[in-house]
């Protein structure tokens, strides 16, 4: 399946919200329990704070998943560590979408001379596990029963990545 990983815009905004509304509604990738609107997608979308970027993986015309990456905490020593985030539909997990993705970000946050990614996977999650350790994120720990959602307690694991030697 050709993949073209590519900057997100307005037009990719619908798409990628259908893809984030399905996993707050049936999963636990996200502890939202209602969708965002459309503004906090735009505010992604027009970040221009240094190390922010919105990814979208398009087949044939259509997103099948995305990527952005943002400000892992607002004080100015973090400035370059930045959170990663990355959905992909489910129909097409597992060719390869999500690892394309971090290809597109992973790069322009090393370009960015961003120093640190760090994610965090709500557990278990073997294929999202498996896709952090694949772009070379390494498990730094896990924070248990954080999250509530669906009726039972969630642990989350963060994950980094040093973008720089």
């Amino acid at each position: 399946m050709p993949v073209s990983v590519r900057v997100a815009t307005d037009l990719d905004l619908a798409a990628v919200a259908a893809i984030y509304e399905r996993e707050v509604h049936t999963g636990v990738a996200t502890f939202d329990e209602e969708p965002p609107g459309p503004d906090a997608w735009l505010a992604k979308l027009r970040s221009i704070d240094p190390g922010d970027h919105f990814l979208v993986a398009d087949v044939d015309g259509s997103v099948v998943g995305y990527a952005y990456s943002t400000a892992y905490r607002t004080r100015t020593a973090y400035r370059h560590t930045r959170e990663t985030t990355v959905y992909v539909a489910p129909d097409v997990i597992g060719q390869g979408i999500g690892q394309s993705l971090y290809d597109g970000l992973l790069a322009r946050l090393r370009a960015d001379g961003m120093r640190t990614a760090l994610a965090a996977i709500a557990l278990p999650n073997p294929a999202s596990q498996a896709l952090h350790e694949k772009a070379g994120f390494v498990h730094l720990g896990t924070m248990r029963e954080v999250g509530f959602k669906f009726g039972r307690w969630i642990d989350v694991g963060w994950w980094q990545l040093l973008l720089q030697p």
